[in-house]
């Protein structure tokens, strides 16, 4: 695929995760506790990350919840701001790490999405240990843990359950770079 055609299915392709981003929330909307569990932004940046690249996965991951509060006003501002760094950690992590790893497989999947998922957390954790700091709050590991990790249970088994199905089936279709495992046959 010649350059600029490569760039113009990216750029579509990054308008619909980001569109993706916006619209999935209003499924687990009307119960917050919901969708702070199911972390349903988180999706599209991450496959965004893995099918268009890590810039294009940065950009989504850092305007998703930006654009989101300034169209509904969720998440709100502060927690906004702190998904901003998150998800654009996401992307670009899985970006990087899935393009970088010589075999597009299973494991490189799962490397790249783990890594994503633990990166990510840590710098929303930094990020609101500055933002309370700021305010003149504290932020404490038991906010830390119960925020990233333990709320999170259920968005994070749905992503690591997901994602990778998700890229198994488009890699099979062809539509993305995914190699199942299937040793090329010589002529």
């Amino acid at each position: 695929m010649k350059h600029g055609n490569r760039y113009i299915k990216n750029l579509v392709l990054s308008a619909m995760f980001l569109a993706l981003g916006i619209v999935l929330p209003f499924v687990t909307g009307q119960v917050p506790q919901v969708g702070s569990m199911l972390l349903p932004m988180h999706i599209p940046v991450l496959l965004c990350g893995f099918i268009c690249g890590w810039q294009y996965g940065g950009v989504v991951g850092f305007v998703l919840p930006l654009l989101r509060h300034l169209m509904f006003g969720m998440p709100p501002l502060l927690t906004a701001v702190a998904m901003a760094f998150e998800l654009a950690v996401y992307g670009i992590v899985t970006g990087l790490l899935y393009r970088l790893l010589p075999r597009k497989n299973v494991v490189s999947l799962y490397i790249s999405l783990i890594s994503a998922m633990l990166l990510g957390r840590v710098v929303w954790g930094v990020v609101r240990v500055v933002m309370t700091g700021v305010a003149g709050e504290v932020f404490t590991w038991k906010l830390f843990l119960a925020g990233a990790f333990v709320n999170a249970v259920p968005g994070i088994i749905l992503q690591l359950v997901l994602i990778p199905a998700l890229m198994v089936i488009l890699g099979r279709a062809g539509l993305v770079q995914y190699d199942a495992g299937k040793k090329k046959q010589s002529a």
